[in-house]
């Protein structure tokens, strides 16, 4: 026996230690079934009936007022039908005793029976002992494991690790794009990228092609800019900047293709181009889009720019301009 728990706890080493931590989920999941399975040898130590899932339900109804399940659920952070489900094996159990909220019928509220009662006196020498088991084993440590799980709570409270890795992929991700100026042999691939968008959600207008289709002419001969979005050498974005006066530009003719989308290259390219603009001594950057674009029309809140009426626009899919001062 021992002999098989030294292996299994060498070959879980080896384990975490090629996974490294990126196996957290497991090994904080090992480590909580682990003292779970103990807690309940240790209720039977006690001869205390409940079982380790029942505890924090338990716990805060010991302090003696009958409560409704969804107070129970928030006080503890679990979910309203984990706690219905615990509240109804306790109360199989002859641990709990509920009745109706005298305010309002549809709640219910539930309380510790007096044999709920009785296993709350029996059980406060069981916490004074692993209260003090807990406290020995964090005196031979060299970190707070308390500590550190309240950091934790309070950093995933803050942002979610589903978020931060989210994050994390995109800053590697745009770490393979490079943003370049255009040149002929990006012609077609600045058209395309547009059309795509365009014919997705709207129709190709006349003021769409006399961009497209003479980029050099329309946009860079008119002391325009054109950038493109590179990804593993692909083209895959790109935005332009028209010239509309000696102090405004238009940020127009913006696309990232589908396939790319999600890893903040439309950032990388509205980013550039203001910096750009600023090269070319505008004091504005000029947006005309529309509202079923959700994600451009987030990001171009988030770069600053804001809501305005100007002049009639050519495009008939426009139903908002914007306007970011630089």
């Amino acid at each position: 026996m021992y002999l098989a728990f030294v292996s299994t706890y060498i070959n879980d080493m080896d384990f975490y230690a090629k996974t490294g931590k990126m196996a957290i989920g497991t090994r904080l999941r090992k480590l909580g079934e682990s003292i779970t399975e103990e807690a309940a040898q240790i209720y039977q130590l006690y001869d205390v009936g409940l079982q380790p899932r029942w505890f924090p339900v338990f716990y805060i109804l010991s302090e003696g007022a009958y409560m409704p399940i969804t107070s129970i659920a928030n006080k503890i952070g679990h979910s309203h039908v984990s706690v219905s489900q615990i509240v109804k094996e306790m109360k199989k159990n002859g641990l709990l005793i509920d009745k109706m909220d005298n305010t309002d019928a549809r709640k219910t509220l539930v309380a510790l029976s007096n044999k709920g009662k009785r296993e709350a006196e029996k059980i406060k020498d069981q916490y004074k002992d692993v209260g003090n088991a807990v406290e020995a084993i964090f005196s031979q440590t060299t970190y707070d494991l308390w500590k550190a799980i309240e950091e934790w709570e309070h950093l995933l409270e803050q942002k979610t690790l589903l978020k931060r890795v989210i994050e994390q992929k995109k800053n590697r991700e745009q770490s393979d794009v490079e943003l370049v100026s255009y040149s002929g042999k990006y012609r077609k691939a600045f058209k395309e990228l547009n059309v795509e968008w365009i014919d997705k959600y709207f129709k190709m207008e006349e003021a769409d092609l006399k961009y497209l289709d003479h980029p050099e002419k329309n946009i860079l001969k008119k002391g325009g800019y054109i950038v493109m979005a590179l990804y593993r050498n692909q083209p895959v974005g790109t935005c332009a900047l028209v010239k509309m006066d000696k102090e405004t530009f238009e940020l127009a003719k913006m696309a990232v293709s589908p396939g790319c989308q999600g890893k903040g290259i439309g950032y990388l390219l509205c980013q550039h181009a203001m910096d750009k603009a600023k090269e070319l001594g505008a004091k504005k950057l000029y947006i005309e889009s529309n509202t079923i674009l959700k994600p451009a029309i987030e990001l171009y809140y988030k770069m600053g720019f804001k809501k305005v009426a100007r002049q009639p626009s050519p495009y008939e899919r426009c139903n908002i301009q914007m306007e970011c001062v630089l």
